[in-house]
């Protein structure tokens, strides 16, 4: 696998901590053919959860959130990174990004037990330029 490279976007939307009720959204999506790049829920607050949902289609994602009543906050902007999985990979994106000037405000990075990673990289949206630059010097890892 080369290594693929790309701003995403990504939004936030809380809801209330019962069971099903993020389980009714992906439903929701998945009902729609809206295709996600990746999904995070963690604990917010005593009684909510936020979600953060990367959607492949932005567009029809928003729409449904309208036509659902979803109070999104986006878009934001990440970087999401895919390669071969092999010792040292993240430290070697890393550098470049910092190298470029991005400050990175957290990450998430996963294998897939075969040989391949995903790494998001959330950044500060004042970091965005220096993000788009970082992409360029990423070059060199592929």
């Amino acid at each position: 696998m080369a290594l693929s490279v790309r701003v995403v976007d990504y939004y936030y939307l809380r809801i209330r901590d019962e069971p099903g009720k993020a389980y009714d959204l992906l439903a929701a999506l998945a009902t729609q053919e809206i295709n996600l790049l990746a999904f995070s829920a963690v604990p917010y607050g005593e009684h909510e959860v936020e979600l953060t949902i990367f959607p492949d289609q932005r567009d029809a994602f928003v729409r449904l959130a309208e036509k659902s009543g979803w109070a999104l906050t986006g878009p934001q902007h990440a970087c999401m990174i895919q390669g071969d999985d092999r010792l040292g990979a993240l430290a070697e994106v890393q550098k470049e990004l910092i190298r470029a000037g991005v400050s990175i405000y957290a990450s998430t990075g996963v294998t897939d037990g075969a040989g391949h990673y995903g790494y998001v990289i959330y950044f500060r949206e004042s970091d965005h330029l220096a993000a788009s630059r970082a992409l360029a010097a990423l070059e060199c890892l592929r």
